[in-house]
């Protein structure tokens, strides 16, 4: 069934855009220092011939959307042409609809293709992950989602509902199979929103990230940290931020180093008053012995910090479906989230079976998948968090919004500002308080009224030209 509002994309640009980080970010066993975010543009044309733009952005994170020996140059030029492919298939996508249902058809059924095609152009190549298909998707899907709210003069958050989707969430998800409590039939994605989130949820709590390399303390530095007017310990910036939420990267090969800076950053967020603690161990763990026994002599030899240790994060390598490795006992001590392994609603599925306990929704996976993993988590019981992935520029904002209308169990984690504040200047000028965290949480109030609200033509940023 078509409905009035529905719309077709009718034109796709996109641009890179470099980022250098002023202090190394370390992913697992790698170490982030540049960046390309993809930024597009995407024109769509409603059912009466009226157009409007929107636009989406990714950071094009090579060490976190596709781990491997291949060199960072190989991985990221990779990336960049499945951007160009991307591109490509949605100029060629004609079908109608709700961003959502558009943006659902493309992965189900146009995506695969694209990835077919760019790994047989690669013969004998390592394959690009689905992951990283899905990061490239991103910025593609969301500024779809962008477009359809601008062409209708609403925040996108309100048109989630039955007046604007012709299909139902049944019609996209199912439930699992142990029980028969959930049904999708007749219930939309505004049921499982926060309603009028953006309003509601104008300030949300920031989760600062502990980098591995991060120092903690003036004793930690190396003499090789920027001289550029922003902190660079994490005491500096918890007194200046305010800080109350801190995420710990870990390594997950080496449990005593693991242990002992869980233990120091712990006592340092004692001492400066924050109170709630995240460990990542960003896929790097095989054995839930490795996590468990980390847990196990916290809880023993510094029970408060046990008792602020909220959730762990993505321990075990994240294709579900290879590594199907049983959560359960870590869960029982604390919840586990997955991260990475939340491609989109069936791997969820597949983690609530293997003993997971929440979901840690990304924009970078598309608003699309993030919707529905949302709805699908929700209706199964499922806790959730919105979680970071460096975002700069517009992709902090569709970032920040998706948090503000999840309904997460403590606000969003947000760590752009920690690692290239200088590259959103022009969109802080806007948007100060969603690229300042002040009193440990993020401003959202200088929200436009459209879309996700960016108010891109205020913001003065030259774009180069875009790829053809």
């Amino acid at each position: 069934m078509s409905l009035k509002t529905d719309v077709r994309v009718v034109g796709v640009s996109l641009y890179l855009l470099p980022v250098q980080t002023r202090m190394p970010l370390k992913f697992g066993p790698e170490v982030l220092t540049e960046v390309t975010c993809a930024r597009v543009r995407v024109t769509v044309e409603g059912r009466d011939g009226r157009t409007a733009c929107g636009w989406g952005e990714t950071p094009l994170n090579v060490q976190w959307a596709w781990p491997s020996s291949l060199s960072y140059a190989a991985r990221h030029d990779r990336l960049v042409e499945f951007c160009r492919l991307i591109a490509a298939a949605w100029s060629n996508f004609e079908e109608a609809g709700h961003p959502l249902e558009i943006g659902a058809d493309f992965l189900a059924q146009v995506l695969p293709e694209v990835i077919q095609s760019a790994n047989a152009a690669e013969p004998g190549e390592e394959a690009m992950p689905y992951l990283a298909s899905l990061v490239c998707s991103s910025a593609f899907d969301i500024a779809i989602h962008d477009a359809f709210g601008n062409l209708h003069e609403r925040d996108i958050y309100d048109l989630y509902g039955p007046e604007h989707l012709s299909r139902d969430l049944a019609a996209f998800l199912e439930p699992a199979t142990d029980t028969h409590a959930v049904s999708f039939a007749g219930r939309w994605p505004s049921e499982f929103l926060v309603a009028n989130g953006r309003a509601v949820n104008v300030s949300l709590p920031a989760w600062h990230l502990v980098g591995g390399l991060d120092p903690l303390t003036e004793k930690d530095r190396t003499g090789d940290e920027p001289d550029d007017g922003y902190p660079v310990t994490l005491s500096e910036w918890v007194e200046r931020d305010g800080l109350n939420c801190l995420k710990v990267k870990l390594r997950g090969n080496d449990q005593d180093w693991d242990y002992q800076r869980i233990v120091s950053v712990g006592q340092l967020a004692i001492a400066y008053g924050c109170e709630w603690l995240t460990a990542d161990l960003n896929c790097t763990v095989t054995d839930p012995d490795y996590v468990n026994e980390i847990l196990d002599r916290l809880r023993d030899e510094y029970p408060r910090l046990y008792g602020m240790l909220l959730y762990i994060e993505q321990p075990f390598p994240y294709e579900l479906e290879r590594d199907r490795i049983d959560a359960r006992s870590i869960a029982a001590r604390k919840p586990v989230f997955l991260d990475e392994s939340a491609h989109d609603w069936q791997h969820v599925r597949l983690g609530r079976e293997l003993g997971w306990s929440g979901v840690a929704l990304k924009t970078c996976k598309t608003q699309t998948g993030a919707i529905l993993s949302l709805c699908w988590a929700k209706a199964h019981g499922m806790p959730l968090m919105v979680q970071d992935l460096a975002n700069p520029m517009l992709a902090q904002i569709s970032h920040l919004r998706l948090a503000a209308h999840a309904g997460t169990i403590m606000g969003v984690e947000t760590n752009g500002m920690q690692f290239y504040p200088a590259a959103s200047l022009p969109e802080a000028a806007v948007h100060p308080g969603m690229f300042r965290r002040q009193n440990g949480k993020v401003d959202l109030s200088s929200l436009g009224t459209t879309g996700f609200g960016f108010r891109i033509d205020e913001v003065a940023r030259s774009l180069p030209d875009p790829l053809r």
